[in-house]
């Protein structure tokens, strides 16, 4: 009977460690500010146990982000991964600072305002391929630099939105970008997993975030997406991060590829 209850409790004991971070080391790309899904995801990691480092834009948003990070223990280097070598400096140091890497939350995207605010028509072959190499390319080379240290597997992932499948009004440029970023998860995933590294996109409903400011209307998309939801209401910062550290965790090592929506229902209604 003891032997019997003993198994019990190890089987327990093994699933409920897969169903956090505690351990786990990451690194989370883009926090802006308190109110950036990178920082819901950065602190929410932390929180279950995992050790974080994150990047910011530049030293300018250091300022921002360091009251952030600091108290939290999250180690912080800014990376603009539109410099040359600044990329490889983030993996650099993220590995000098973990060891290795057991996760990436990939939270960056950005096209220049004239293009964004414009018809797709009208959108200049320099500003497609900015907002391109910032929004999409940057996951590719980021998985690349960071697969090395991944000995042990673990997950990457990256924030999309609905434009990606639908033609929303005023998301415009980044609409056919993010659709190109769906399109890489699922040749990463293909890539990777062999070595036992999953990737996902997370599609969360709109939320109040500086790069949805740049967004012309954004608040006539929020008041459309709250009547289209089946919940009545738009997603949390916190609700974004649950769904991101779970998939970085254990509990999902049986998913990759997928495009995941945390969006209060808001896809499944036409």
């Amino acid at each position: 009977m003891d032997q019997a209850v003993n198994t019990v409790t190890a089987r327990i004991a093994d699933r409920l460690s897969r169903m956090g971070l505690a351990g786990k080391k990451g690194l989370v790309v883009g926090v802006a500010n308190e109110h950036s899904i990178a920082w819901g995801c950065a602190e929410l990691a932390k929180l279950q146990g995992a050790d974080v480092v994150a990047s910011c834009l530049n030293e300018k948003a250091v300022r921002f982000v360091a009251p952030l990070t600091e108290p939290a223990g999250i180690p912080l280097k800014p990376c603009n991964v539109e410099q040359p070598g600044e990329l490889q400096a983030l993996v650099d140091f993220a590995v000098q600072k973990l060891g290795k890497l057991d996760f990436i939350v990939h939270s960056i995207a950005w096209a220049p305002l004239e293009d964004l605010h414009g018809r797709v028509v009208d959108s200049s072959s320099t500003g497609f391929a900015r907002a391109m190499e910032v929004s999409c390319h940057s996951l590719a080379e980021l998985a690349k630099l960071c697969a090395p240290h991944m000995a042990d597997g673990g997950a990457i992932v990256t924030m999309t939105y609905l434009g990606a499948d639908e033609a929303v009004p005023h998301y415009g440029l980044m609409g056919p970008v993010k659709a190109a970023l769906e399109s890489l998860v699922r040749y990463m995933a293909l890539e990777l997993g062999p070595q036992g590294i999953r990737v996902h996109a997370v599609s969360p409903g709109p939320i109040h975030t500086r790069a949805a400011s740049g967004i012309a209307g954004f608040d006539e998309l929020v008041a459309h997406s709250i009547a289209k939801a089946p919940l009545g209401r738009l997603v949390t910062l916190d609700e974004i991060a649950q769904l991101t550290t779970f998939l970085c965790s254990d509990a999902a090592s049986g998913m990759t590829g997928q495009t995941i929506y945390v969006d209060a229902g808001c896809h499944a209604v036409a």
